[in-house]
């Protein structure tokens, strides 16, 4: 089930990039076009240089992203268990006034809707605002700490190589924002999902000797077949 995961997480981050990187880049060229200036102009091009690179705190900042998409995990698990708890897809269903401006069809459609959706809505609307609103008021208690989302980051990097042009591809502050973004994607996905994993093994009343066995197991077939994680095995 690990592997499997973890599968999934990286199919959809590699989903997500190879359409945020192009759609930015190429919003970037029509603004250009039609206005004489990109969106994303070039001191704010040079800025994101500077702030993805994995020459910086870009570590630091994408596992305390990992930790906020862990969070937005439970606020979603939260939403849906009091929504399944009040029976609000029920009230949804049969409430007169709802079902009397909607017709009995179309409420049913709509609190099936709402059942299958609750979670993932609540996940993303959460995820945003924590996203947006962390940093800020953190910065006024603390050091300054920033996210760093691995689709986020590819966004402003197809905006910075639009606003710079393609000669950027042959600098090297690119490809370190490339690795950057790569390290960010790991850092996301595996802290997010160690903090979940563990409040899982916990919620299900897994004994501490059965934790440590698949700690032991997962690491064991990180080392011995680190791919697997990532590939399928061959089918004989």
């Amino acid at each position: 089930e690990v592997t499997h995961l973890i599968r999934s997480q990286t199919a959809g981050i590699v989903g997500n990039l190879a359409l945020c990187f192009p759609l930015v880049f190429v919003a970037q060229w029509i603004a250009q076009a039609v206005f004489g200036t990109p969106l994303v102009g070039p001191e704010k091009a040079e800025a994101v240089l500077h702030s993805i690179t994995l020459l910086g705190p870009t570590a630091l900042f994408a596992a305390f992203t990992g930790v906020l998409l862990f969070a937005s995990s439970l606020i979603a698990g939260w939403v849906e268990n009091w929504f399944v708890f009040h029976r609000l897809d029920s009230a949804l269903r049969w409430n007169p006034r709802i079902v009397e401006r909607l017709g009995a069809p179309r409420a049913q459609r709509w609190a099936r809707w709402w059942r299958a959706n609750i979670s993932g809505l609540a996940a993303n609307v959460s995820l945003g605002m924590m996203l947006g609103l962390v940093p800020v008021l953190l910065d006024f208690v603390g050091p300054p700490i920033e996210v760093r989302h691995v689709t986020l980051s590819t966004g402003q990097l197809g905006a910075a190589l639009g606003a710079l042009g393609l000669d950027l591809l042959h600098e090297p502050a690119f490809w370190w924002c490339v690795a950057g973004i790569a390290v960010t994607g790991v850092l996301n996905v595996t802290v997010s999902f160690v903090l979940a994993f563990r409040v899982a093994l916990r919620a299900a009343r897994v004994q501490m000797d059965e934790r440590a066995q698949i700690y032991h197991a997962v690491r064991r077939r990180l080392f011995r077949a680190p791919l697997s994680f990532l590939l399928p095995a061959a089918q004989s």
